[in-house]
Formats: C-alpha cells, sequence, structure tokens
C-alpha cells in the first residue's frame, strides 16, 4: 500500500462516510442482527453504533492501519467483542460456516479480488446465514452510466481502489448468494456516485 493509499485515501473515504444521510442505510442493514458478524470494510467503526444488543461478536477486516486506529471510540463503545481479523476479505483466517452474518458497506467496489472476497464471504457464512449491503454502483441511466464509465479510472486512483461500475448485486448472484429483499435508487442528485443498493442475501441452506 503506497502513501497516499495508507494516510490520504482512508481519511477522505472516512469524511465521505461520516455524511448524516448515510445514517438510514447504516439502521436499515444492521437491524435485527444477532450473533457473530463479520464486517468487511470496517473503516473508522461508524457501523458500531447500529448494531443491535443481540450482536456479540464483530469480526472486522480493514486493510488500513489508520482506519482501524480511528475506529478505537466506537469499539470502545460496544457492548459486545470487536476483533481484527485481517486486512484483505479475499483471506480470511475464519473457520467454514463461522459467522451469522456479513456486513459490507460501500465496500464490494474497492476489493481488490472480487471474485476471491465473495468466495470468502459464502464460505464463512453459516448455511441459511445473511449478507447485509450497501453500495453504489452502475447506475441504469445511460447518461450517468457514461460518466462512470469515463470517472472510473480517476476514482480508482482517488479514493483507494473504488470502482464507480461494478453491479454489486450481480457481484454476489455470481457467488451463489441468494437475494431476500433490496431496493435501489438515487439516494440524491442524479451522479455518478449516487445510484445506491441496499440489500440482504443469503447462502442457501
Amino acid at each position: 500500500m503506497n502513501w497516499y493509499d495508507e494516510h490520504v485515501a482512508p481519511r477522505l473515504v472516512d469524511a465521505v462516510c461520516a455524511w448524516g444521510g448515510l445514517e438510514p442505510y447504516r439502521r436499515e442493514v444492521t437491524a435485527g442482527l444477532a450473533g457473530t458478524v463479520l464486517e468487511i470494510g470496517f473503516g473508522s467503526g461508524r457501523n458500531l453504533p447500529y448494531y443491535p444488543a443481540s450482536v456479540t461478536h464483530v469480526y472486522a477486516v480493514e486493510p488500513s492501519r489508520q482506519a482501524w486506529q480511528g475506529a478505537e471510540k466506537h469499539v470502545a463503545a460496544f457492548a459486545g467483542v470487536v476483533e481484527l481479523v485481517g486486512t484483505d476479505a479475499a483471506h480470511l483466517a475464519l473457520p467454514d460456516a463461522s459467522c451469522d452474518h456479513v456486513v459490507s458497506t460501500f465496500t464490494l467496489c474497492s476489493v481488490a479480488d472480487e471474485r476471491g472476497t465473495t468466495t470468502e464471504l459464502v464460505r464463512v457464512l453459516r448455511p441459511g446465514g445473511t449478507l447485509r449491503l450497501v453500495e453504489h454502483g452502475l447506475a441504469p441511466s445511460a447518461r450517468v452510466a457514461r460518466w462512470q464509465w469515463r470517472l472510473d479510472g480517476l476514482e480508482q486512483r482517488l479514493a483507494g481502489g473504488c470502482h464507480l461500475t461494478r453491479d454489486p448485486m450481480a457481484v454476489l448472484a455470481r457467488a451463489g448468494l441468494e437475494g431476500r429483499w433490496s431496493h435501489a435508487g438515487f439516494r440524491v442528485a442524479r451522479t455518478p456516485w449516487s445510484y445506491v443498493t441496499v440489500a440482504e442475501l443469503a447462502r442457501p441452506l
């Protein structure tokens, strides 16, 4: 990881993720969770305050040391256990079927090994376990999508490998996860960053 990706990109991403308009998404994807949760792209722990008391253990995957250090106050306030288990979601040091849920908020857009990551997420989910997702992605609007393709390379360089042109639901369906519910739309004005999908998918029994 170069100096920019280690020191600048995490601050940039965290500043964007601090926006209060994301709170309803965080509440929606954490509602009703229980037991053991794997959260990829843990960042500075901004989802932790929204986890219900029924979540007892959170395995965190976060590539940035700076972001993990910035999570200290949220980790300290969490009633359960938070454990950093790695920096790369494509290589998880967790047993098969060891997690009740996976949470991913604005993370699949930036994983380097898309197939390896989704394969690992399915492996560590118990049968019937769910993946909760909030993700921006390729818009259905042709005009917005053209700008997404134009800006995709620049976005990857400036925002820690973030892609504007991925389809998160297609990525997860290819991994064998089954959709339970989802909704998608532009959260604000029609910009290359604002088409957001919120979903729950499950590992088949």
